[in-house]
């Protein structure tokens, strides 16, 4: 791997998941470099920048993505500037490594879906619930048939007293396309749908509340609270999606919600043949032997380098090798297709039929 060219990382963002992206290809080093990095906080970007010694600050985007010495573009900034910065760094003939959820809305995703098979260049959204253990290890037994015909599934991610940034983006629609359901939803949607293998959802019905954000209660301890913004989106999302294969997906997450929770995400498979269960770190395989109920439980090991650091030595591969990643355009639209009919949904009271044209 020494001998091959290391492909160079320019970073957009460097809030905590920026940080993120940084340590995880900082330990790949054999394989890439990260050679600039740019923050709409200056100083801040060139602080991150000594410390974990990255030679190149940019004072722009548009500089980042253009510099002749950065082939891919990681983009770690709020929800709206996401269709922008990966459109523009596509179209420079940038591969993109992007935060999710890919748009801030169907319009954005599709705008995102063009340029990427435009550019010929890799897109992946980095859904990094796909590289977990227990999920790796749940997909391997669907993929064996070990689960029969998935017909339905439940996934959900309660958060009892966790609002994050009261005020900031997170809490205003026009910059986050949305609460839990854009922020937490679409790992637990996206998830669901690629352990179930993909089926093509055409319909879903769905229904949100605000209950705590615009009574600033429920406020959790990520971010700073901004009590000069405002909250215009729902704290609760609840939704039952349909399949053209007939299989059914429930979903339903929470910023804050007075409900006996541990805050962590789940995912309920249920096949004919057997069922799974996903919880954090934790797992079951669920089948029937002899007529009787039989478990084998599932656990990440000790040793376990972390969904991450899998997810980043995949997504050069995939540069490398020129392949369609897994989490790809086309399932990052799948989800923004998702969210978008679950709100409109909630607005109008009637089941939204999904419309597919890219």
């Amino acid at each position: 791997m020494s001998q091959l060219k290391k492909l160079r990382i320019g970073i957009i963002g460097l809030g905590n998941i920026g940080g993120v992206h940084i340590r995880e290809f900082q330990q790949l080093s054999e394989e890439c470099e990260i050679v600039a990095v740019t923050d709409i906080n200056l100083p801040f970007a060139e602080a991150r920048a000594k410390e974990f010694g990255i030679p190149l600050v940019l004072d722009s985007n548009d500089k980042l993505i253009n510099h002749p010495d950065v082939d891919v573009v990681i983009v770690g900034v709020p929800n709206q500037f996401h269709a922008p910065l990966a459109v523009q760094a596509l179209t420079a003939g940038k591969h993109v490594l992007l935060e999710k959820p890919m748009g801030i809305n169907v319009s954005a995703a599709r705008e995102i879906v063009e340029a990427s098979q435009k550019s010929g260049k890799t897109l992946m959204v980095a859904h990094q619930m796909r590289w977990d253990s227990i999920p790796l290890q749940i997909k391997e037994q669907v993929e064996h048939g070990e689960l029969g015909k998935i017909y339905t599934a439940k996934a959900g991610w309660y958060r009892r007293k966790g609002i994050p940034g009261w005020g900031t983006w997170f809490t205003q629609m026009d910059q986050s396309g949305g609460g839990p359901l854009i922020d937490i939803g679409v790992h637990l949607l996206d998830l669901a749908l690629y352990l179930m293998g993909n089926p093509k959802p055409v319909a879903v019905s769905g229904a949100t509340y605000a209950e705590f954000g615009p009574k600033r209660k429920g406020i959790g301890s990520w971010g700073t609270p901004d009590w000069n913004g405002t909250y215009d989106v729902e704290d609760l999302a609840t939704a039952l999606i349909r399949m053209e294969d007939g299989s059914t997906l429930t979903l339903e997450v929470s910023w804050a919600v007075h409900m006996d929770t541990d805050s962590v995400p789940f995912i309920h498979l249920m096949g004919t043949e057997g069922g799974a269960s996903y919880r954090g770190d934790n797992g079951k395989l669920l089948t029937e032997k002899f007529d009787r109920p039989m478990e084998t439980l599932l656990s990440t090991p000790d040793n376990d380098e972390g969904a991450r650091q899998r997810l980043s030595r995949y997504f050069l591969e995939c540069v490398r090798e020129g392949k369609q990643p897994i989490s790809s355009a086309y399932t990052g639209f799948t989800s923004n297709l998702i969210l978008d009919a679950i709100y409109e949904s909630s607005r109008t009271g009637q089941e939204v039929k999904l419309k597919w044209e890219v």
